[in-house]
């Protein structure tokens, strides 16, 4: 197993098994409640929760969030979530594919398009490998080995500082991401993992031509705790700990991006957990709702699994809009629904 590879199987049995989740910083949406309508006028039946995105109708505004690749268990993984996103009608992203623009043998790991015909699929790669002899080319690869609507460049400086070796050599990325996105022909998504997109950093990259934000905030997984664990020695291990719970929560970055662009296509991920949060998360103003870490449970046990989280999703997230009396997700984002409480 190369070095890439023990550093992914490290990923998924830490995030499945140690406590990496924020502790002192949550997503923001607790600040928030819906307000309850007694007579909805509304038949539960005909509450329709569908979105669409890139020209896509997606059955409900759901995202099974980027996760893994490169090894044989995210393998299993990546094809039982491809599964549901097709059965579902939903979005899906893969976890980092530089993994296998470096060893070609691992592609497989990540071609899930032929179980996912019909869904919405989303290559990924860091973007700080623009500046490590990464381009266009490798680029279309991943695109190409996902058979992807849309490519991801994730954003994850602090990730970086605190993996052993990582990447961080960011100086004059935005200028790279800008040709980018200028030569590719397909849509690009920036994404934090888990830390958070300001307002004036979404600006920066809308600028630059990307074409979707993916917020990513704080208060789910925290990368810095994960890396933590990985630590070789007690700096990198120490360094984890102190930046734990750095970020901006997924409630803030979406009410700031959103007030800026009324129209930009944004997706809310970072710490969601239940349909309630989606609906949340939608009524701030997200286009579509990230989910990572319920997804990775219910992937690592079975197909049944994911199935019965998604039927809960969209069985919390229709009862929000019944009980709000919002007839669709439209409905919903322009409806007094949803107040702040403290």
């Amino acid at each position: 197993m190369t070095n890439t590879q023990t550093r992914k199987a490290d990923h998924l049995r830490i995030c499945l098994e140690d406590d990496v989740q924020f502790c002192g910083l949550t997503n923001g949406l607790d600040k928030y409640r819906f307000d309850h309508s007694c007579l909805p006028e509304l038949d539960l039946n005909e509450v329709d929760i569908s979105t669409q995105l890139l020209g896509k109708t997606l059955n409900a505004p759901l995202l099974i969030s980027s996760m893994t690749g490169g090894t044989e268990e995210a393998k299993i993984i990546n094809c039982r979530l491809a599964i549901a996103a097709q059965k579902h009608g939903l979005a899906m992203g893969v976890g980092s594919q530089r993994i296998a623009v470096e060893n070609p043998d691992v592609a497989h790991t990540f071609a899930v398009r032929s179980l996912a015909p019909n869904a919405m699929l989303f290559a990924n790669l860091g973007a700080v490998q623009l500046n490590y002899t990464y381009g266009l080319e490798q680029c279309l690869r991943v695109v190409e080995i996902l058979g992807a609507d849309a490519l991801i460049l994730h954003l994850n400086p602090l990730q970086e500082c605190i993996q052993p070796n990582g990447d961080t050599k960011f100086k004059g990325l935005l200028h790279k991401i800008e040709q980018l996105c200028q030569q590719i022909d397909v849509p690009v998504i920036a994404k934090e993992v888990g830390n958070g997109i300001s307002n004036s950093m979404a600006t920066k990259l809308v600028d630059a031509g990307v074409s979707i934000i993916d917020v990513a905030g704080a208060g789910g997984t925290s990368w810095a705790k994960v890396e933590s664990q990985r630590a070789e020695n007690n700096l990198q291990r120490r360094l984890g700990r102190t930046f734990a719970d750095w970020g901006i929560s997924t409630a803030d970055c979406i009410v700031q991006i959103r007030a800026q662009y009324p129209e930009l296509p944004l997706i809310a991920s970072g710490g969601l957990r239940d349909g309630m949060e989606v609906a949340k998360a939608i009524a701030l103003g997200a286009n579509l709702a990230g989910l990572a870490f319920p997804f990775l449970q219910a992937a690592a046990e079975s197909e049944a699994a994911i199935d019965e989280l998604i039927e809960l999703l969209i069985a919390e997230i229709k009862t929000v809009l019944f009980c709000t009396g919002n007839p669709n997700l439209s409905e919903l984002k322009r409806s007094p629904s949803l107040i702040k409480v403290n």
